[in-house]
């Protein structure tokens, strides 16, 4: 995977079917034992809901799991699980806690009230979108620094700081798919070796695009 998007911060929001509330939690997490820690957390937490259902997907071994808690099969974990999916959200956990309102909803009243709290959640979370990026370095003459700082834009570079002393040095980070036509341009523009250097490869964020 060269690139994903995930949540920047944890997110709340809440849907109301036929009395019962839906409330959904969606995190950014990292890892299995994250996910099953903050489950636990919520449950313990909302001890007096009828159901705590949750899901969640991680790029680490591309793992999805989740849970009905007790909810018909197929009607809670899957839908929220489903969002998901559909907004390209990887490295998130989602809980959707139910408190009954005395009203059955049935098996489609369920799938559709735990897809849109999970949705609302979704829609309230700042995305941020990662791509595998090279941090490269660029050093320049004074005179080159201007045509530079035009070019670079157009590749969609984020900048990582500019050191200015005898030379220009230019640090910024460039997806790793853009790189190889960036390269071409600068030894076009510089006449010969423009002297990048790749200082790591890293995941960094991004515009959507």
């Amino acid at each position: 995977m060269t690139e994903f998007t995930t949540a920047a911060a944890p997110v709340e929001a809440s849907y109301t079917e036929k009395r019962s509330e839906f409330i959904a939690q969606l995190f950014p997490v990292s890892e299995p034992e994250e996910c099953l820690r903050l489950i636990d957390s919520i449950k313990a937490r909302h001890h007096k809901a009828r159901h705590n259902v949750w899901a969640y997907r991680l790029r680490s071994g591309d793992v999805s799991r989740y849970s009905d808690d007790g909810e018909p099969q197929g009607t809670g974990g899957i839908p929220v699980l489903s969002v998901l999916q559909k907004a390209g959200l990887t490295d998130v956990c989602v809980v959707v806690t139910r408190y009954f309102g005395g009203v059955l909803l049935g098996a489609s009243g369920l799938t559709r009230a735990y897809s849109e709290a999970a949705a609302r959640a979704v829609q309230t979370a700042e995305k941020l979108h990662y791509c595998e990026a090279y941090r490269v370095r660029l050093s320049a003459e004074y005179g080159m620094y201007g045509k530079v700082s035009y070019l670079l834009p157009e590749y969609g570079v984020i900048d990582a700081g500019s050191d200015f002393g005898e030379q220009v040095s230019l640090l910024f980070d460039i997806r790793t798919d853009r790189f190889s036509a960036l390269s071409a341009r600068l030894t076009e523009l510089f006449g010969g070796d423009p002297g990048l250097e790749v200082l790591e490869t890293h995941f960094a964020v991004f515009p959507a695009e």
